[in-house]
C-alpha cells in the first residue's frame, strides 16, 4: 500500500468487543485487530470504551478515558501499541487508586 493509501484512509466508526477493535474506514474498508493489542482499551470499562471521538478528521481515535490514541495509519499498518510494560503498570495503579471524596459540610454548632 502507498503512503497515499494510508493518507487517504480516514475513520468514520468504531466498534468495540471484548475480543477485538473493528474500525470502519470512510472509503468502505473496515480494520479489525485483536484488542490485546492495545492495553489501555482491553482493561478499560465498557463504559470508557464506548466512549471515543475521532482525531482530526478521522486520521485517528482518541479515548479521553483511557487516554488512549491509535491512528488509522498505524491500524493499516499493524501496529500494535508502543506503550512500554512500566509506563501501562503506572497507568493501571493510578487507576486503582480512589478518587478524591467530595468533601461534605460538617454538622451545624449551635450558638448560644
Amino acid at each position: 500500500m502507498t503512503s497515499s493509501g494510508l493518507a487517504a484512509a480516514t475513520a468514520r466508526g468504531v466498534r468495540i468487543t471484548d475480543q477485538s477493535l473493528t474500525v470502519e474506514l470512510s472509503d468502505g474498508r473496515s480494520v479489525s485487530v485483536p484488542l490485546a493489542w492495545y492495553p489501555r482499551l482491553a482493561h478499560g470499562r465498557p463504559a470508557e470504551r464506548r466512549r471515543w471521538e475521532l482525531i482530526g478528521a478521522g486520521v485517528g481515535i482518541h479515548w479521553p478515558d483511557l487516554d488512549e490514541d491509535i491512528s488509522v495509519e498505524a491500524l493499516l499498518l499493524g501496529e500494535r501499541s508502543g506503550e512500554s510494560a512500566e509506563s501501562l503498570r503506572r497507568w493501571r495503579s493510578a487507576r486503582q487508586r480512589p478518587a478524591n471524596k467530595r468533601l461534605q459540610p460538617t454538622a451545624r454548632r449551635q450558638v448560644r
